[in-house]
């Protein structure tokens, strides 16, 4: 009887230390719970396919990028070869404006001397045959004259100096060249100036 009774109060100390360590254990899983990041719970780490459509947009972006790199640097190599295009085949612009009095100027010498007697005949074929290898040297650097007589009036390429009445032709019709033009690489240089037709008062 008397062990019973002092075995009894031991085993009620243990009783209550078994509960205060349930409730520490308790309280320590509220404190951890409560200590989680926020958003920790129930993550993932990407699945597969969603990294695989990552690097395909990714891929994409980049491939992108690069045909317009390409398409840029092929527009500018473009533009320049026609800025040297146009630069070669325009370089005699200004030097074939200076020539051009020089023919006139000859062609009027000719004009002058036309049915003057066998005197003058040496010098006129000597002319005329400088004014030919002139020319020709023009037309090699294609530089073309414009002579449009009898044609009909073109504003693009005519200069019209004057409007003559004349029923013989059809209106707006080049009657007379005053001074040919010149085209350098079928570009204007001069425009002719020239006469041209119109229709009679009165009809």
């Amino acid at each position: 009887m008397a062990d019973n009774e002092q075995n009894t109060p031991e085993s009620e100390p243990g009783e209550g230390g078994n509960q205060r360590q349930a409730a520490e254990a308790a309280a320590y899983a509220d404190t951890a719970a409560s200590t989680q990041p926020e958003g920790a719970e129930g993550s993932e780490e990407p699945t597969p396919e969603a990294l695989m459509a990552a690097l395909e947009d990714d891929l994409n972006a980049a491939r992108d990028a690069a045909l317009r790199a390409q398409a840029d640097a092929q527009n500018i190599k473009r533009r320049a070869e026609q800025d040297v295009e146009k630069a070669r085949k325009f370089a005699l612009e200004s030097f074939c404006k200076e020539l051009l009095p020089v023919v006139d100027n000859m062609e009027r010498a000719l004009a002058v001397t036309a049915g003057h007697d066998e005197s003058v005949k040496p010098i006129i074929d000597g002319l005329e045959l400088t004014l030919k290898s002139f020319v020709d040297a023009l037309r090699k650097f294609h530089i073309e004259p414009i002579d449009p007589e009898g044609q009909p009036f073109d504003p693009q390429l005519h200069q019209a100096m004057s409007l003559v009445e004349n029923a013989e032709v059809e209106p707006n019709t080049v009657i007379a060249v005053m001074q040919k033009g010149y085209t350098l690489n079928s570009r204007l240089v001069r425009p002719a100036m020239v006469m041209v037709s119109k229709a009679p008062t009165g009809e």
